[in-house]
């Protein structure tokens, strides 16, 4: 158990400019708190003090300060949610009387440290009893054809599992030095505090099994960390009390027996005050009829006033309800167990009646007790546990758990809860003591699959081997546990990429069962559900969907409609229709596994992170971006909340915030979330890992769209550094990696250079893929788009149609891709001159985008855009205009007020204008569009250098010819500095300044321009290209005015 842990609700902060540890009335003075609260952190700054209050999690801050800060402090920290409490220190109690009273959470204006640490107890007992674990469970609605119409009593998921911890707990055995692990750690813990380490000595010295109430009532050290860890599921603290809960409970129902077994009278009327949160009440409120939780030992009182003291205080702690529980307790209801403890608790507290762990209510009415709505009397029932949807998902639970030692059954909880790291301490320490060889088989199978939780791919795949060496050597070839590890370990393998090795493993699995399972058994859909999961990593996505419903089948006649299995299987099949863009589809099955994840696991369980992350991605590749946006960062919470800051998890949470900037053209935004994934994956994977390949990829990509091509070239070859140490020659990363370099010499120009690299990709997909596989459509795709940009139109619509032929046949007829494909053939057949062949594909581009995605879709506004263009080639005008407007107002819909999208457009209705010589309503727009580049793209970005061309060109139209040169020497400045030496846009900034002397009777400075331009277009273009065969015509022109 680690040391840095914080064993009470509240945390109190001193702050003062004259804190001084040295000085003899503040060392006092923290004696005093330091009987009240262990842990104080001192602050002389109030920005230091602010900035950890921020970081405070799971806590409620009590916090000292002196008048003099205090009048500047408070307003800053009055309303943050973790600031529970003030109180003002200082010398001159009525100076500030007056002001304090302006603010709720002052309780009051001290010049003694005695009142103050009487007025700290008071509030932490007040909080302790506040944060009492709670579950609301609201009655399932009639017409709900998953419920019975019976009055049903259904319990939250945390209320099951805690209530599995503790049937463990009582079950074991505890050994009789079980105290020793939580003296050591106290010993530790209290380090400096006198008072607290006498009581630790004394509890080792004198605690016995029957002084448990005793203690527990004591409210030190026991009571504070068993609530807290209660409360907050800390796995290591309950385990480590394991002991203390058990006595605890057996001497309460000792009393219980004692009590009431001869009860015939009527029932109890118990009392319990306290404060709820708003939302804590909301969900009373909405829970009436239904049931109430308490997730810990519960104390109460058959005095209504003590109790309805605690709940009037509870109303005046800012933001907070008061809460007067009176409950009706029937003593012969057997699922509880409670006892009158006045003869045994510390204090000899009259009155007070303590519940064991874990007992439920019914919600039967709750009742106003003020004008002001912040003090309530909810009265309650104890009731049983009688739901059978609960019952079976926790009876089918408990059948995963193996049966065998008592801790090794809690382990397999703390897994089925998310405590990965706790699970893992206590195998680690079941593999220490005696066992037997096949109990190290099943620990090191469990470890396996720890280490693929943590994202540590090789040290799983060793613990399995571990595992299966074991078993192989002490179990029959056919055993079901075999098929286990080596589903396990086929797993591994798949995540490491070793598709052949992770199918054999699991075949292997599969055989197994083959041979001893009946038909339908639930380990079936297992074998089913991982073969489908290697299928779909190699991209087989018709043989992924076939095993996962494979594996649905079974699911959904062995378990129950809300078992974790099936949300997982969902889960998979979503993933299959979003890689085949069935983006509705892909919503409505991750949806079912979220909906069955909201019912059977605790709100924040890492599985939601998961079903969250899913979602983000459903909504990025629909370009609903905000909504992306907001799932990852619910996903990012609940990771916060349960992981280590390096969790491969984070890794992927950042990854896909990055994807969601990067796609919303944000790359500034997108870069540090992707660096974010790369720092944890350096930390936590091997230097050969193929994640971080991914990443290296993933940021290559942005700076590719960023123009920063060397620095793309960068990432993108250590990426391919990375699969070149790992993986096989044929390896489809290679192909990922060569595609992607092939992207970045065909924007830098450099067709020939990417021309080989896009072969490459073609020669391995062609050799692992099967004839259909979507990357072949891709690559087919690439190789027309260097054919397009090198004014060979035939041979790119010969590769274009054969990508067309793929996506024909494997997507559905509205898929996006096949939009996207037909919008890129209707480009070819634009720059053919082949208008209607172009608007015929530009069409049904514009059909599909607005059936699949959405009529405001951006992709639909970029097809408008490529139809206005066409339009204006043609000379229509007014067509044109009408064309861009639409795509204008789509993006200005859709799209942040500086994308370059919304840039894009105003220039080309910029050049509508400048054709209808509208020149001054063109200038206006290209301003528009500069304004956006300057603000948006880095300096020298080739965005700006059409923007530049365009302004220059109006005012060469308007005769401002040195207002011309100025902007065709911005375009070319950035050429030069950004361009290769022969690429043939440099041609073309040449060819421009050349008119531009041309038409200003320059001839000998318009002859070295053009020739100029010639000379780059020979070593970049076929000589027949339309832009060199033009600049030839100028050149002969200005020769002629030379001679003349």
């Amino acid at each position: 158990m680690a040391t840095q842990r914080i064993l009470q609700n509240n945390r109190l902060l001193w702050v003062d400019t004259k804190i001084n540890e040295d000085d003899k009335d503040t060392k006092h003075t923290l004696e005093h708190l330091k009987t009240i609260v262990h842990r104080i952190d001192l602050f002389t700054q109030i920005d230091d003090c602010f900035q950890f209050l921020n970081k405070i999690k799971n806590e409620q801050a009590l916090i000292i300060t002196s008048g003099f800060l205090g009048q500047h402090f408070v307003k800053q920290i009055h309303d943050l949610a973790q600031v529970d409490a003030i109180y003002i220190f200082c010398a001159n109690p009525d100076r500030h009387e007056v002001w304090t009273k302006e603010w709720s959470k002052i309780k009051g204006v001290y010049n003694r440290i005695k009142p103050i640490c009487e007025a700290l107890r008071t509030a932490i007992k007040q909080t302790n009893e506040d944060l009492t674990p709670i579950s609301f469970v609201t009655q399932k609605l009639e017409n709900d054809k998953e419920q019975s119409t019976n009055d049903l009593n259904r319990l939250e998921p945390s209320f099951m599992y805690t209530t599995l911890l503790k049937r463990i707990l009582l079950d074991m055995e505890h050994e009789p030095g079980a105290k020793q692990a939580i003296v050591k750690f106290c010993r530790t813990y209290y380090v400096g505090n006198r008072t607290e380490l006498d009581i630790v000595e004394e509890f080792n010295r004198d605690y016995r099994a029957d002084k448990a109430i005793w203690w527990y009532t004591r409210e030190c050290f026991t009571y504070q960390m068993l609530n807290r860890a209660l409360r907050l599921l800390e796995s290591d603290i309950i385990i480590d009390m394991g002991f203390f809960i058990h006595d605890l409970h057996r001497a309460l129902e000792q009393l219980h027996e004692e009590q009431f077994s001869d009860h015939h009278g009527p029932p109890l009327t118990l009392y319990r005050g306290q404060a709820l949160s708003p939302g804590d009440f909301s969900k009373l409120e909405k829970g009436q009829e239904g049931l109430v939780a308490f997730n810990c030992f519960l104390s109460t009182s058959t005095s209504k006033s003590v109790s309805l003291n605690f709940a009037q205080q509870g109303s005046t702690r800012d933001k907070m309800v008061g809460i007067l529980f009176v409950m009706t307790v029937d003593p012969t209801v057997r699922s509880a167990t409670f006892a009158d403890i006045e003869k045994h608790s510390y204090f000899g507290t009259e009155h007070e009646i303590l519940f064991s762990m874990h007992t439920v209510f019914r919600i039967d009415k709750i009742v106003g007790l003020d004008k002001g709505q912040r003090l309530f009397e909810v009265r309650l029932t104890l009731t049983s546990e009688s739901d059978p949807e609960l019952r079976g998902l926790t009876d089918r639970i408990e059948k995963q758990i193996d049966r065998g030692s008592g801790w090794h059954h809690l382990a397999q909880v703390l897994l089925s809860i998310g405590q990965v790291n706790k699970a893992e301490e206590l195998y680690q320490f079941l593999l220490e003591q005696k066992s037997s060889e096949l109990d190290k088989g099943i620990y090191y199978h469990h470890l396996g699959m720890i280490k693929d939780e943590q994202g540590n791919y090789k040290a799983s795949v060793k613990y399995y081997e571990q595992a299966i060496s074991i078993k192989e050597k002490n179990l029959s070839p056919n055993d079901p546990s075999l098929a286990t590890s080596f589903t396990g370990i086929g797993l591994m393998y798949a995540k490491m990429a070793e598709y052949s090795q992770a199918l054999a493993y699991c075949n292997r699995a599969l055989a197994i069962r083959e041979k001893t399972l009946p038909e339908d058994h639930p380990d079936f859909s297992q074998s089913y559900n991982n073969i489908g999961i290697v299928y779909d990593h190699m991209g087989e996505y018709s043989q992924a969907l076939s095993y996962y419903n494979k594996a649905v089948a079974i699911f959904e006649k062995t378990l129950p409609t809300n078992h974790p299995s099936l949300a997982t299987a969902y889960s998979n099949i979503g993933l299959v229709y979003s890689e085949m863009g069935e983006y509705s589809q892909t919503l409505s099955y991750y949806n079912k596994a979220l909906a069955i994840r909201e019912k059977t696991l605790p709100v924040d369980h890492p599985d939601f992170g998961q079903s969250y992350n899913n979602i983000g991605l459903v909504y990025c590749n629909m370009r609903e971006y905000s909504q992306a946006l907001s799932y990852h960062n619910k996903a990012l919470a609940v990771w916060d909340k349960h992981l280590p800051a390096n969790h491969p998890s984070f890794a992927t949470s950042y990854n896909n915030i990055g994807l969601v900037y990067s796609e919303m053209g944000e790359y500034s935004q997108a870069l540090p979330y992707y660096n974010k994934t790369l720092d944890i994956q350096e930390k936590t994977l091997s230097v050969d890992h193929p994640d971080l390949a991914t990443s290296y990829n993933n940021i290559g990509l942005v700076y590719y769209y960023m123009r920063e091509y060397s620095q793309a070239l960068l990432y993108y070859n250590k990426a391919l550094f990375v699969w070149e140490k790992t993986l096989p020659a044929n390896h489809p990363s290679f192909a990922t990696s060569y595609n992607n370099i092939g992207l970045v010499y065909s924007e830098m120009g450099e067709y020939s250079q990417a021309l080989p690299y896009y072969n490459k990709t073609l020669d391995i997909q062609e050799k692992t893929l099967p004839v259909d596989h979507p990357g072949l459509a891709n690559s087919y795709n690439n190789i027309g788009l260097v054919y397009s940009e090198t004014g060979e139109y035939p041979q790119a619509l010969s590769y274009y149609k054969k990508a067309l032929d793929i996506q024909k046949r494997t997507l559905p007829v509205d898929h996006p891709d096949l939009a996207s494909l037909y919008k890129t053939i209707g480009f070819a057949y634009d720059h053919m001159g082949e208008y209607s062949q172009a608007l015929s594909y530009y069409n049904k581009a514009v059909t599909i985008f607005e059936k699949s995605l959405s009529a405001n879709h951006p992709s639909v506004a970029t097809v408008y855009n490529n139809i206005g263009l066409i339009y204006c080639n043609m000379l229509e005008y007014t067509q044109a205009l009408s064309y861009h407007s639409k795509a204008l107002a789509i993006r200005e819909e859709t799209l942040p007020s500086n994308h370059p999208d919304l840039a894009t457009s105003y220039n080309n209705i910029g050049l509508v204008y400048c054709h209808m010589q509208e020149y001054s309503q063109a200038l206006s727009y290209y301003n528009k569009a500069v304004a956006i580049f300057e603000k948006t793209l880095s300096v020298n970005h080739p965005f700006l250098v059409t923007s530049y061309n365009n302004i220059g060109f109006v005012y060469s139209e308007l005769g401002e010819y040195y207002q011309t040169l100025s902007y065709y020497n911005k375009a070319l400045a950035i050429r030069e500095k950004t361009l290769p030496v022969d690429h043939p846009d440099l041609a073309i900034s040449h060819n421009n300044i050349g008119l531009l002397y041309y038409e200003l009777k320059h001839y000998s400075t318009a002859k070295t321009y053009f020739e100029k331009a010639l000379e780059i277009f020979a070593r970049s273009l076929v000589p027949d290209n339309p832009n060199a065969q033009n600049t030839k015509k100028w050149l002969e022109l200005v020769n002629e005015k030379l001679r003349e």
